[in-house]
């Protein structure tokens, strides 16, 4: 069986890459495949998220084990088979490239290819340039805050958006709200 992913970025609106893959692959193998298609080292530390409907994160499949709590099981990208994890179209997973400012790509299983069976991950889509693999903190800092004064500006919200700048803390009549009832 052959698995169809299409991989996009929050960063970069004009970015989309499919990877075709068997699925008898490991996540070592979907990782190096990614890397190949956007031009990033394969040596960094990454790890793939295995995602609910909501982009949630749930079970991690890291690159190294990095020894962090014991009680919990590790999933290693070589020693994990893609099917044993994904086994349905639309499964959502998060693929974390730049672990210092908690960059992702966001991937999805757009389709279930059976009775085929594919040697070597093949990039079948590439549109858009990669956002860059690593990025100063600053940097991030500054785009991040660009971002949320643009959404700002977006909708309006002005220093007023909260309120009276004259709101006085005795003004509150905490006893009268205790006082009051709400009928159900």
């Amino acid at each position: 069986m052959i698995y169809n992913f299409r991989i996009v970025s929050d960063e970069v609106d004009n970015f989309k890459r499919e990877i075709k893959i068997d699925a008898d692959a490991t996540f070592l193998e979907l990782k190096n495949a990614i890397c190949d298609a956007v031009g990033y080292d394969k040596n960094q530390m990454c790890s793939f998220f295995m995602c609910d409907d909501d982009w949630e994160k749930e079970r991690e499949i890291t690159l190294e084990d990095m020894g962090a709590d014991s009680d919990q099981d590790v999933y290693l990208m070589d020693e994990t088979i893609l099917s044993d994890e994904i086994d349905d179209e639309g499964q959502k997973l998060m693929f974390t490239f730049d672990y210092m400012t908690d960059r992702s790509f966001y991937i999805e299983m757009k389709e279930m290819i059976t009775g085929k069976t594919l040697k070597d991950p093949l990039c079948t889509l590439s549109v858009g340039q990669a956002p860059p693999q690593e990025m100063a903190f600053e940097e991030f800092d500054a785009k991040a805050d660009a971002k949320a004064r643009q959404a700002a500006a977006d909708m309006d919200i002005d220093e007023d958006f909260y309120g009276s700048s004259e709101y006085n803390d005795d003004e509150f009549d905490a006893a009268g709200f205790d006082e009051m009832t709400f009928d159900d």
